[in-house]
């Protein structure tokens, strides 16, 4: 496996701190609303890396947090807190927005076969340790008080530029949009861990803490987060570029001032969906989601697949031209697999030597176009059909394109009652054979071959589809 760690701007071989174990960290959703299609590209690619871990016989630990409080309208320690926002938005209370929105980015990341983590924990959850945190940070003279609020003293750190990609100049009050003077802080990129009611008076969410009464800064949920469940040492944290800086930094910054040792060895950025007039944001208005997509007719696995033409180092530009195409493609692939004979035996062999090539090809950097490639590759080869179905089954648990289901996801747009029927009428034939009564078995088919079903037997099930 070899990765592009944005810590030392170079793909490097992966070396987990474990042999054969890998504890790996995504950051999560704001939920104050829904994820637009540009949010899900990071996971649909996050999702990819795990899976791609586990195919290459990594144990994998994932974690990810859920983010309902602390996070500000600004990155720059300004503004109103999202989840408040989202609460008067839709005159609800903050935790059943937290609920709502939890639930619906869950249910779009089962629609895009985005596994969910091994661990989920709101942020909620663990405010005991934020504070604890904060104390120590405090003592060890990282973190100081000042108008009431907490902040990190990044003057401490030998470097707080970690990622490179920012300097001094760029920070400059005026030079940046989203760089606002606090006249609290002593150093103007310093940034803060714990917010007091002096600062948002109708903050929803408060805790009492040594410092009064308040919330944490945004930045400290990751690191706690990520030490509870996966301890001190972390070898992959993921996220879009976006949040690259400032909240990786910060993250880096607090978590080994605490530790005393380097934290996390590889970090995985993925680049941005644009649309045609730039970065996708949920600021403009009618943002693009998944129900969107839906509602348009557009199976999600369809954007699932436009995601995986691209490599994630490089922004994708979206448009519902670019979405028809995959879609087509998309189409015409799962035909092709579905329209393999079903006739021979399995060739163990190969199976395993093209798992080879699909660890190699996709391991290099998760180079999912080229694991598309090795699909067509499988189609083209001279193995049987029943060998190519399994190659490209496997090749499926990375790639999540639900690719041996070909009818039956086309069947998005039949009537449920009609489904409901079909699904009924196979129980029964199944049923029939099974008592070995053929001749009833035959006759189903033909009712509803009679009707414009056509049914198949294959290695995974009877599929169906209109004639």
């Amino acid at each position: 496996m070899k990765i592009y760690n944005t810590l030392t701007r170079n793909v490097e071989e992966f070396v987990p701190n474990v042999e054969g174990k890998v504890n790996m960290y995504t950051c999560g959703p704001t939920v104050y609303h829904f994820a637009h299609i540009g949010n899900l590209r990071s996971y649909i690619m996050e999702d990819v890396l795990e899976k791609t871990l586990r195919y290459a016989g990594y144990d994998v630990k994932r974690v990810m947090n859920i983010t309902d409080v602390g996070h500000l309208s600004s990155d720059a320690d300004t503004g109103e807190d999202k989840m408040l926002k989202g609460a008067k938005r839709e005159n609800k209370t903050v935790m059943e927005i937290a609920k709502f929105y939890t639930d619906a980015f869950f249910s779009d990341c089962a629609k895009l076969n985005i596994k969910t983590p091994d661990v989920v924990e709101p942020a909620t959850n663990c405010i005991d340790r934020f504070i604890e945190m904060i104390q120590v940070l405090l003592e060890k003279g990282y973190a100081y008080q000042a108008g009431e609020n907490i902040y990190f003293d990044t003057s401490k750190l030998d470097e707080y530029y970690v990622f490179g990609n920012q300097s001094e100049e760029e920070l400059l009050v005026g030079v940046r949009d989203d760089v606002t003077e606090d006249e609290n802080k002593k150093n103007k990129n310093d940034f803060v861990l714990w917010f007091t009611k002096s600062k948002f008076e109708d903050q929803a969410l408060k805790w009492d803490s040594p410092w009064g009464v308040g919330y944490p800064g945004w930045h400290i949920e990751c690191s706690c987060i990520g030490m509870k469940h996966l301890g001190e040492y972390m070898d992959i944290h993921c996220g879009g570029i976006d949040n690259m800086f400032p909240h990786h930094t910060n993250e880096i910054a607090q978590s080994e001032a605490y530790l005393g040792h380097k934290w996390c060895n590889y970090w995985f950025h993925v680049h941005h969906l644009n649309d045609q007039s730039g970065k996708m944001s949920k600021s403009k208005g009618e943002f693009l989601t998944v129900s969107l997509l839906e509602s348009k007719g557009y199976d999600p696995l369809a954007y699932r697949f436009f995601c995986l033409q691209s490599h994630y180092r490089k922004p994708l530009i979206f448009s519902f031209e670019a979405l028809d195409q995959a879609t087509g493609t998309y189409k015409k692939l799962k035909k092709r697999i579905a329209d393999l004979p079903a006739e021979g035996a399995v060739d163990e062999a190969a199976v395993s030597a093209y798992k080879q090539q699909f660890v190699e090809a996709v391991g290099n950097d998760v180079n999912t176009s080229m694991g598309l490639t090795l699909v067509y590759d499988v189609l083209k080869s001279d193995l049987n059909g029943v060998t190519k179905r399994a190659v490209i089954d496997s090749y499926d648990q990375v790639l999540g394109l639900d690719l041996l289901n070909a009818q039956v996801q086309e069947q998005s747009g039949v009537d449920a009652e009609l489904e409901a029927y079909v699904l009924g009428k196979i129980e029964e034939r199944k049923a029939a054979k099974k008592e070995k009564n053929f001749a009833l078995a035959d006759a189903i088919r033909n009712e509803l071959l009679e009707q414009g079903i056509v049914l198949e037997d294959t290695r995974e099930g009877v599929k169906w589809k209109k004639a």
